[in-house]
């Protein structure tokens, strides 16, 4: 794999952890609201938001270290 690809990928992963990381901040705001069933939906979204990005940073954890 072309080193451009890689940086790409580290570029990607270094995105994805800034979305994690502001979505766990979210959620931590959400959870001191009182649990109204809006707050429980929008927490529900926030956590299938964590999942997804969580699961895209492993991939792209797995696809640099194969680059190198």
């Amino acid at each position: 794999m072309c080193s451009m690809d890689r940086q790409a990928l580290i570029a990607r992963k270094h995105e994805v952890r800034r979305r994690l990381e502001r979505a766990q901040r979210e959620l931590e705001q959400l959870q001191t609201l009182p649990p109204t069933w809006r707050t429980r939906r929008r927490i529900g979204g926030v956590q299938q938001a964590i999942d997804r990005l969580m699961a895209e940073e492993h991939t792209l954890r797995l696809a640099i270290d194969r680059s190198s």
